[in-house]
């Protein structure tokens, strides 16, 4: 029976020989504490179950959110638990679970907004992995970079300076991407280095006069 503390009594079956149980629970919930709750009194892995209710399947975030759900006295809630894969046995499932890992996958340290545009390019959109890959792997200072190219583009073009805007854009990316030494690090090139210190393997004229005179050319 509900109680004045805004809980209510529900039952769950697991499928399989097993009786039904019975457990105390917030009449609204969090999906991902209903499923916590349940492996925790029948000692189920919380990774492979899965909970039905009024023939629905639940499932613990929606578009990025959680998703929480109502309940009331006497509901039944239909459990199953997806049995582990024994270790050393090969199924047909495995091409399927290689394409799994190929999908792309938003970090759980993600923040929420990245986590709704995310469900929203991928449910709404269809965005294909490969495009939502390249869209969350830029940060916002190159989206900014980014929006302000696009922006400046056709004022280039209405000036006829749109060679040169290229030019520019080339250069910049170039120098951007120089990166910077750490302390003790050596250049490639043996002029930047001190006191013009050449790399290992660096092959020049006294490297050849070198090799002639030892007989190796």
């Amino acid at each position: 029976m509900s109680s004045d503390d805004g809980t209510v009594e529900i039952t769950h079956k697991t499928i399989g020989p097993s009786r039904p149980s019975r457990i105390r629970v917030a009449s609204r919930i969090k999906v991902r504490d209903l499923r916590n709750a349940i492996a925790e009194k029948g000692r189920f892995p919380v990774a492979n179950l899965r909970m039905i209710l009024r023939g629905k399947a639940l499932q613990d975030e929606e578009d990025g959110e959680d998703v929480y759900v109502t309940l009331k006295d006497e509901d039944s809630l239909t459990v199953a638990v997806i049995p582990k894969r024994p270790v050393g046995v090969e199924t047909y499932d495995d091409d399927d679970d290689d394409d799994e890992e190929l999908k792309f996958q938003l970090p759980p340290s993600a923040s929420r907004w990245k986590r709704k545009l995310y469900y929203f390019l991928r449910n709404k959109l269809k965005l294909p992995d490969i495009i939502l890959m390249g869209v969350f792997s830029l940060s916002l200072k190159m989206w900014a970079i980014i929006t302000l190219w696009f922006i400046l583009a056709p004022i280039a073009h209405r000036w006829e300076l749109g060679p040169i805007f290229l030019l520019g854009t080339g250069f910049s990316i170039i120098l951007l991407n120089l990166g910077k030494r750490q302390p003790g690090d050596v250049s490639a090139y043996s002029i930047f280095n001190e006191d013009f210190r050449e790399l290992p393997g660096t092959y020049n004229a006294e490297r050849i006069d070198r090799d002639i005179r030892a007989g190796h050319i």
